[in-house]
């Protein structure tokens, strides 16, 4: 249980919602956004000095039962919930006896990847570090195309060197930032042993201000699918949807596939892309 990181998700949630959300009366003037604690306590039917104990990082090990009222209370999301009992050492799911991203790819994902030729494809770990990719993704990504010592990293990329996802619209940018400073925060809960992650956030938080304000909102989603426009230099503009795939026993792992619809410019554009490929003789696939 990490006593600390609770007590903040809990009183940032509390500070988000606003009475009339919750079916309470405004009331007089409020000195802080938010419900008040007492208020919380009472939509999860419980003592104010025990909610004020969790908030203050001094209370005991939360039951299941006590979780489920404080998720309905502060109308925590699917993935909120399940944040929310990671921290209290309630994990819905266990990802590993470790609580570690293991850092490896099932055969069978890359071979998947291999035979998708004509999408661009990789595989993402809970840190958001690239394990695996095929020649499509790789000519998409700059950041790909010329990795360095580290291993691709797309956090790093956005937040330490934005001209490495210059194939994202600022628009774009902005939106993957949000999203994935939410499931980077997901999956510190769901790996707290991971050295990988802290490391990953204490950079962050050196390095980038925008990333510091992001991670202090306390902001909890998994990414799922999602519309994305790409730019590329050589086929122009590339309208996509970004299928974000869980891998089967594999809770550190994504399957990500961008999608174009058929007949579609964007379709034809990726097959354009796809010829140049070939041309080239880089059609050649990347296992990390």
């Amino acid at each position: 249980m990490d006593r600390d990181q609770l007590a903040e998700f809990l009183r940032s949630r509390r500070a988000r919602l606003a009475p009339r959300e919750a079916g309470l009366p405004e009331g007089e003037r409020r000195r802080t956004p938010g419900l008040r604690r007492q208020e919380v306590a009472q939509l999860a039917g419980m003592s104010v000095d025990y909610y004020i104990r969790l908030e203050q990082a001094r209370g005991p090990h939360p039951s299941r039962q006590v979780l489920n009222a404080l998720a309905r209370a502060l109308m925590l999301s699917q993935d909120e919930r399940a944040h929310l009992f990671h921290l209290a050492g309630q994990a819905l799911e266990q990802p590993g006896a470790t609580g570690r991203i293991r850092g490896d790819v099932p055969a069978s994902i890359l071979h998947l990847i291999h035979f998708l030729e004509e999408a661009p494809a990789f595989v993402l770990d809970a840190k958001y570090d690239f394990l695996a990719w095929n020649p499509m993704a790789r000519a998409v990504m700059q950041g790909l195309d010329s990795p360095g010592p580290e291993q691709p990293n797309a956090i790093r990329w956005v937040f330490g060197a934005p001209d490495l996802a210059d194939h994202l619209a600022d628009e774009e940018k902005s939106r993957f930032a949000r999203a994935a400073v939410a499931d980077l925060r997901a999956a510190a809960g769901r790996y707290p042993a991971d050295a990988g992650i802290r490391a990953l956030v204490a950079e962050m938080l050196a390095l980038s201000p925008q990333f510091a304000a992001l991670w202090d909102r306390h902001e909890v989603q998994v990414r799922r699918e999602q519309r994305k426009v790409i730019h590329h230099p050589l086929v122009g503009d590339i309208e996509a949807t970004c299928l974000v795939l869980p891998v089967p026993d594999r809770d550190d792992l994504r399957l990500v596939i961008y999608t174009t619809e058929p007949g579609s410019p964007s379709h034809q554009a990726l097959r354009e892309l796809r010829r140049l490929i070939v041309a080239s003789g880089s059609a050649g696939w990347n296992a990390g």
